[in-house]
């Protein structure tokens, strides 16, 4: 039962029990009603309206993006990909499992080792030249 059909009921309930609409009760009960009305009928309008701009936003997003094919990838190519931004992708050449190492570590100096496998990782470091 939607909203409109509530109020109707209510304004069909209070005449059915013959409500007095000149005693204080009655104007006051009978004014509630009809502001219960309003309300409703605005409520339907405006939900009518949402769903013609819904509709409306729908055909413009077919219109506009009907040859984009748009993913992730596209995304990074364009703006640049901030998720991996000082990490480093290896492959442990003991257990051939895909590493992840934050560059954090080069920098601190830190021996690495294989989360899976427990290896030391060797040959990420660059030797410094002694001149």
């Amino acid at each position: 039962m939607t909203i409109t059909e509530k109020v109707a009921y209510l304004k069909g309930l209070m005449e059915g029990l013959d409500l007095d609409k000149t005693t204080k009760e009655g104007k006051i009960l009978s004014a509630m009603a009809d502001i219960l009305e309003d309300l409703s009928l605005t409520v339907a309008d405006n939900c009518d309206q949402i769903d013609a701009i819904d509709e409306d936003l729908e055909s413009l997003e077919e219109y506009v993006y009907e040859d984009f094919d748009f993913d992730d990838d596209d995304y990074d190519d364009i703006y640049g990909d901030d998720d991996d931004a000082g990490e480093y992708e290896f492959e442990c050449p003991n257990c051939h499992e895909v590493v992840f190492i934050d560059e954090s570590v080069f920098d601190e100096g830190k021996e690495i080792e294989c989360p899976n496998c427990g290896a030391k990782l060797e040959g990420f470091y660059e030797e410094e030249e002694d001149d």
